[in-house]
């Protein structure tokens, strides 16, 4: 692939309002949860939050996040070094953010892409995920009556 082209699909790889990230919110928002986006003011800016709760949720892309999925452990063909040096970042740079996070007092949840695929999972694992700590009355969501 010459190296204009691949230019040209890199910079139209997005950081926010991904693929996976939209259908995790698009489910959140069906199942009656509501929630803010990507507030600048938390470390990593998270994705989806629950300030309620205290809780946010990472939707992440296996490769640029250097998951061991299959998709995740994909090498570069060409410029490998600079891919797996940029990957390593991105994993060390989230590492420090979730600790920030969490010394804040803050709940994180990392959603893989490879995990989508089954929307029952998922559904199950972000009701135990929303519903831990916390059974008092929470204003981001909304019941059905």
């Amino acid at each position: 692939m010459p190296s204009a082209q691949r230019s040209e699909i890199m910079r139209a790889v997005k950081s926010r309002d991904t693929k996976p990230e939209m259908f995790v919110r698009r489910l959140l928002h069906r199942m009656g949860y509501r929630y803010r986006l990507h507030r600048p003011d938390l470390p990593g800016k998270p994705d989806i939050v629950f300030s309620s709760r205290k809780k946010v949720i990472f939707v992440h892309g296996c490769f640029w996040h250097g998951h061991s999925c299959k998709r995740g452990n994909r090498q570069p063909k060409t410029n490998a070094d600079y891919w797996r040096a940029k990957i390593e970042r991105n994993v060390e740079r989230f590492a420090g953010q979730l600790e920030d996070l969490a010394q804040k007092g803050w709940t994180g949840l990392v959603l893989w892409e490879c995990e989508l695929s089954k929307e029952s999972n998922l559904r199950a694992r972000l009701i135990q995920f929303l519903s831990e700590h916390g059974n008092q009355k929470s204003p981001d969501r909304v019941t059905n009556a």
